[in-house]
């Protein structure tokens, strides 16, 4: 698939799978705007990206966590292009545990603000650039932590909070958002692994989510593919 000239923006992709989707769009000619808290890590990947002469990225710094952060970013890709085509809201903080008072306030604070509130704010201020694209999507990297009843993963309470609250905002906004021709598309993958045997035996990867994303945004504008979920990996008990 050619994704040229397409210009996307993605939150958290300094690392792991928010570089590999920086990486993938810019391998088919999109122009990346790409965010994290590191902007140090941020350059470095945007310049090993710039470097390989496919598509164009510049970074940015954005804390999903403070509001400010989260205006400026928006500012800046503002300030670079007259629209946006693709907005991937991946960036969010983990943590694990089982009590809630098993990490501190400053944390549950923290993780709720980036994964509801800085989410909902980036989102609100980059979608006038949406709005005046010919071809808008929004991508929302959940987690299968945001599908009611899901109860398989080692993440603490407030991740699941959090994420509950994405899957709130995207429900309502793939509603509203679609007779403009906006494409709300949510991806609720289990605890996935970076790399890994792609076989029907074991996690699922990175790799294999991010196929998903760019077969999504690939598809003609009449496709309005919401949500998509995954089988987690059946382990054998002895």
């Amino acid at each position: 698939m050619d994704f040229g000239g397409l210009r996307v923006a993605i939150t958290g992709a300094a690392r792991d799978t928010g570089r590999l989707l920086a990486e993938a769009f810019a391998e088919r000619g999109a122009q990346i705007f790409l965010s994290a808290r590191d902007l140090a890590a941020a350059e470095h990947v945007a310049g090993v990206i710039s470097q390989r002469g496919a598509g164009h990225a510049e970074a940015f710094h954005c804390d999903l966590a403070v509001p400010d952060s989260v205006r400026a970013f928006a500012a800046a890709v503002a300030g670079r292009t007259k629209h946006l085509d693709v907005l991937i809201n991946n960036g969010a903080p983990y943590i694990d545990g089982d009590d809630l008072e098993d990490v501190s306030d400053d944390q549950i604070e923290s993780v709720m603000a980036a994964g509801g509130t800085g989410i909902a704010l980036l989102t609100k201020h980059l979608l006038p650039l949406l709005r005046a694209s010919s071809r808008p999507d929004i991508v929302n990297m959940i987690s299968a932590c945001g599908e009611v009843g899901h109860r398989r993963s080692d993440a603490h309470p407030t991740f699941y909070a959090a994420k509950h609250a994405h899957a709130g905002l995207a429900e309502i906004l793939s509603h509203r958002l679609r007779p403009e021709g906006i494409r709300v598309i949510s991806l609720f993958p289990p605890d996935f692994v970076q790399d890994g045997p792609r076989q029907a035996n074991a996690d699922l990867t990175a790799r294999s989510v991010i196929d998903c994303v760019l077969f999504a945004v690939s598809q003609p504008r009449d496709c309005f593919i919401r949500e998509i979920h995954f089988e987690q990996v059946q382990r054998k008990h002895p």
